[in-house]
């Protein structure tokens, strides 16, 4: 019989939770752009990004490129102050992939973040191919100073989904960046996409259960969102593809949460794409409508993370990428 962990009443381990136990208040996070690209966009390992992707790169709420690290974090806190009062940060570079630039301009960057005192953790949104040695030896130094969190786009296990979206990278490659991040002690966060065309609910509970059996400590569980001006978008008015209206992906969601490790962190239930770029689906505009539902939608169904989690056995797949960490 399952038993049910306590994570007070929203029924699943939460970020907010997490955070009020390690630093004993409520923590912020203030999206910063460092002004990188991505190698799916560049050539090294492709062109247009993935076919979701907009502009900005999953940026799309991250800061000006054009204003210093300090400055981005001032304006974040004005923003922040006027409707709370608030005392503590994660910095969090969004937009595009946030290790790939020269480490001495990464060491830069990353230390005016933290040299912040309010800064109480510094969190980073890669690509797995873009975590070379002297990119982990620099994060290795940066977690003696202070928190750092790696997110990970993965989005998804099966192969013909990861060519349809054109990921740029076999799961072999997450597979040894996790294990390389973890070995330097690094908090390891997963991003997957819900509802990518042409997969089923099977499917997207495979990719859960298969992170079950990775070393990751988090995960962000976002509903695909079409945003204009994307190949995706065109893909989707070309021949448009199956996407849930509110109550299946509640539903779906409930399921997802009673599947997963009960120990993983869920930094996100759904998300709330820029509303003048998206077209579907477009009741995700209103998020707090949307967690309102699930959290009622849980309870109803007396539903709670791991209750359908059995135990797994975390991956050993070998991998020769050696860390020389200082």
């Amino acid at each position: 019989m399952a038993v049910q962990v306590r994570w007070g009443e929203k029924r699943y381990h939460s970020l907010d939770w997490e955070l009020q136990n390690l630093f004993g208040e409520k923590v912020y996070k203030i999206t910063l752009n460092g002004g990188m690209t991505c190698p799916n966009r560049d050539g090294r390992a492709g062109y247009g990004g993935c076919i979701f992707c907009s502009a900005q790169g999953s940026g799309d709420f991250a800061g000006d490129a054009a204003q210093s690290i300090s400055e981005q974090l001032a304006r974040g806190k004005a923003q922040l102050l006027k409707k709370r009062p608030v005392r503590s940060y994660i910095a969090y570079f969004q937009a595009f992939t946030n290790t790939y630039a020269p480490v001495d301009y990464l060491d830069e960057i990353f230390m005016e973040a933290i040299r912040d005192p309010e800064v109480k953790i510094l969190s980073i949104a890669t690509r797995p191919d873009c975590l070379g040695d002297d990119v982990l030896r620099l994060l290795s130094r940066l977690n003696k100073i202070k928190p750092v969190w790696v997110e990970l786009g993965l989005q998804t296990i099966h192969p013909d989904t990861v060519r349809l979206i054109r990921r740029g990278y076999p799961t072999e490659v997450f597979d040894n960046a996790v294990r390389a991040l973890r070995r330097i002690g690094i908090t390891v966060i997963v991003h997957v996409i819900l509802y990518l065309p042409g997969e089923t609910e099977q499917m997207m509970l495979e990719t859960l259960r298969y992170l079950n059996g990775c070393d990751i400590q988090g995960i962000k569980l976002q509903l695909l969102h079409v945003l204009k001006g994307t190949d995706l978008d065109a893909l989707y008015r070309a021949e448009p593809f199956h996407l849930p209206d509110l109550e299946e992906y509640v539903r779906f969601l409930g399921t997802c949460i009673t599947v997963l490790r009960p120990d993983i962190t869920i930094h996100r239930l759904t998300g709330d794409g820029p509303k003048d770029l998206l077209t579907a689906p477009l009741w995700t505009s209103a998020k707090r409508t949307v967690l309102n539902r699930f959290h009622q939608y849980i309870k109803e169904t007396d539903l709670w993370q791991g209750k359908e989690y059995h135990g797994c056995d975390v991956h050993t797949l070998q991998t020769d990428h050696t860390i020389h960490a200082e």
